[in-house]
């Protein structure tokens, strides 16, 4: 073989190896488009804002398709699983629904009942109850005509403030509500916000009684870890008695 015939081999292998190294780079690029372009699935995307610690359903989503490589692996792709579910932070339209955005609403444990009762927005909640927290519940009473609401040293039907429960467990909170007038009262009714709360069965009467007879429940939030053990001589109180 002569060295013209030499030159002529190394073209041929060298051609043949570029067209090797070509054909290699084509379907390495095909294979990245179609990671880019499909296969595609299934995420959900929020339709309007949620409010954190707000319960999740299903008709606050809509559906939406994504290239399975750009799908964050926390991504939500079954509605499901927002069953019982609640909102961990504020949600924005349009955000992709992602695990890390929701947490299981606050169970009630052996023995408990849920009750909820409507409580002012203004005095009694103020945006910063949400499910999970604990809070004191008290209730106001208006003075009467007889002695069975007050001591012997406070005198007959003195105007009180008691601590109904302490240490209650709030599990959801409604949305605000606009309230009507009570009957002869020509001023607005305000707004109120329904707080449903996991009680044990005498706690939940002295709840039902309060928001029945009291004239006023107000919620005082608990800091979380701190000792929020109320003494009997703490849970009722007048102006009188107070010495």
């Amino acid at each position: 073989m002569n060295s013209r015939q030499r030159r002529g081999v190394i073209l041929l292998l060298l051609s043949v190896v570029c067209a090797f190294a070509a054909f290699v780079g084509v379907l390495s690029v095909i294979s990245d488009v179609d990671s880019k372009v499909g296969p595609e699935v299934t995420a959900y995307e929020l339709k309007s804002d949620v409010p954190a610690y707000r319960a999740l359903e299903a008709g606050q989503f809509r559906k939406v398709s994504l290239p399975k490589r750009w799908l964050p692996k926390t991504a939500v792709t079954n509605l499901d699983e927002v069953t019982g579910k609640i909102a961990v932070n504020p949600l924005r339209e349009g955000s992709l629904l992602q695990s890390d955005m929701i947490a299981d609403r606050p169970a009630l444990k052996p023995g408990q009942q849920e009750i909820a009762i409507m409580i002012d927005a203004a005095t009694g909640v103020a945006g910063k109850i949400t499910p999970g927290a604990t809070v004191n519940i008290y209730a106001t009473f208006a003075a009467t005509n007889g002695s069975g609401s007050g001591s012997a040293s406070d005198g007959p039907g003195q105007p009180r403030s008691k601590v109904i429960v302490s240490n209650a467990k709030v599990i959801d909170v409604g949305k605000l509500t606009a309230l009507q007038p009570k009957q002869g009262d020509a001023q607005s009714g305000g707004e109120a916000v329904p707080i449903t709360f996991a009680l044990e069965t005498l706690d939940a009467q002295r709840v039902a009684y309060a928001e029945s007879f009291a004239s006023h429940v107000r919620l005082a939030l608990v800091a979380p870890g701190s000792d929020t053990t109320i003494p009997p001589s703490q849970r009722d109180y007048t102006l009188n008695g107070d010495k």
